[in-house]
């Protein structure tokens, strides 16, 4: 499932994706798809917002008190079967993937694709920051199959370094479940009947006062 919860622009307009030059039903067509490439079998929440919601969410979940492109939240459980059927969410900045789609000359629709590529593999358990080079070999290989047009993990590195104001594009990421990683669980939002979605008619994205979270 995929939320927007529209710029404060955009309040009041009828038809917000529309107006961003997304599409829901798009979007969700490309998550299942890299969803199955990946090998995730769990439902994948994502939230799109916008950098203050973000900064909101590194704050509370990283103690980072800044805006970032993408966060992941890994179930913890996800791998051994939670029970209910989501494997994560995922947060993501539109207005910081605006600037990031303009600094490298693609649509915001490709943007966004390229961040839930990048998340959808912190969800399967990847690592880039402590992995010898497997998670950029495996999102190279989905970015081809996916027909995805750059990778955020090769721009963040060595080929980032041609373009101005750098930055690491990736800080924004939880890490993986403790079955991939060394240390203690990522706690999802979901696991201890905490959820990141609010439900039913109170679905309007992620809910922030969390501290469930370990990294």
């Amino acid at each position: 499932m995929i939320t927007l919860e529209a710029p404060r622009r955009l309040a009041g307009e009828a038809k917000p994706w529309q107006e961003l030059g997304l599409s829901a039903s798009g979007l969700a067509r490309f998550l299942n798809r890299a969803r199955a490439a990946v090998g995730i079998e769990g439902e994948v929440h994502v939230l799109l917002a916008g950098d203050a919601t973000l900064r909101r969410l590194n704050k509370s979940f990283r103690g980072k008190n800044e805006a970032t492109d993408v966060l992941s939240f890994p179930a913890a459980d996800a791998e051994d079967g939670n029970g209910s059927g989501v494997a994560g969410d995922l947060a993501i900045s539109l207005e910081t993937a605006a600037r990031q789609a303009a600094q490298f000359g693609h649509s915001l629709r490709d943007e966004v694709r390229v961040l839930l590529l990048h998340g959808v593999l912190h969800l399967a358990g990847f690592d880039h920051e402590a992995d010898a080079g497997e998670m950029a070999a495996r999102e190279a290989e989905l970015r081809r199959e996916l027909g995805v047009e750059t990778s955020l993990i090769a721009r963040v590195s060595g080929s980032a370094k041609k373009y101005k104001n750098k930055q690491k594009r990736n800080a924004g990421i939880l890490p993986a479940p403790a079955s991939k990683l060394a240390g203690g669980p990522v706690r999802c939002a979901q696991n201890d009947k905490q959820k990141i979605f609010a439900q039913d008619d109170n679905r309007k994205g992620l809910a922030g006062k969390r501290k469930g979270v370990k990294a």
